[in-house]
């Protein structure tokens, strides 16, 4: 999953970055409020770990900035030094998911982060299937149905394809796809990734009369909408 830290004191903001690129993830670092904010303008995040006393503004001000202007907010934690009940309770209401009091366990930071994950971004299905309408993913063997009939798909598009369909209704950025699909910090043509959300789009004709669009956003990067008309029209 990518996340984003935020937290004035470098060396607790690097501490937390190698535990989450450790355990899996991609962690980018800020150390400014502000700059968090306009990474958030133009990339996605699946976490954010926010740090309460900032220079320049607070991670509850962050937070309300992203409940505000976030169409999809992605789960947010709280990491701070702050341990009185009452800071708990004013974080959680100010609209952070979870509370950690530094200094904080490894092992007790992963289980917060890894808890918080999963509840925002279920997996569907089971036995390595997920199914979104009529699109059946099979993850073992990398192959994707359609109404029970089979899709060929390259394994880059199956990714991209079960990236958007995981993350539907929400705004990927660019940035975001091409570090989940091609890994991070990929050198690629900048069309590589337009090229293969058009080829999915064809192959899985991902079409309103079948229930989904996949949009570009503009200046931003792509977005799958699930069309509820259909399923209205159909029930």
């Amino acid at each position: 999953m990518r996340i984003a830290a935020l937290d004035d004191d470098e060396a607790q903001a690097e501490t937390v970055s190698r535990l989450l690129s450790e355990a899996g993830h991609s962690c980018q670092t800020f150390h400014a409020g502000k700059a968090l904010i306009a990474a958030l303008r133009r990339e996605t995040y699946d976490l954010l770990v926010l740090d309460w006393n900032l220079p320049d503004l607070t991670g509850l001000e962050a937070i309300a900035w992203a409940r505000e202007n976030l169409a999809s907010p992605p789960p947010i934690l709280l990491l701070t030094g702050r341990s009185d009940e009452g800071d708990v309770v004013k974080g959680l209401n100010a609209g952070a998911d979870d509370y950690v009091i530094k200094p904080v366990q490894p092992t007790v930071l992963l289980a917060r982060v890894n808890a918080l994950l999963r509840r925002a971004y279920p997996e569907s299905g089971g036995g390595g299937i997920e199914t979104f309408g009529d699109y059946a993913f099979n993850l073992p063997a990398d192959t994707v149905t359609v109404r029970g009939e089979p899709v060929a798909l390259t394994a880059k598009e199956f990714g991209l394809a079960l990236l958007l369909f995981r993350n539907t209704h929400r705004a990927l950025s660019r940035a975001h796809i091409l570090e989940a699909v091609w890994g991070r910090n990929p050198d690629l043509p900048t069309r590589t990734l337009d090229m293969h959300i058009s080829r999915i789009r064809t192959k899985l004709n991902l079409r309103p009369e079948n229930g989904f669009r996949l949009a570009p956003v503009y200046s931003y990067g792509y977005r799958l909408e699930r069309l509820e008309e259909k399923a209205t029209i159909e029930g």
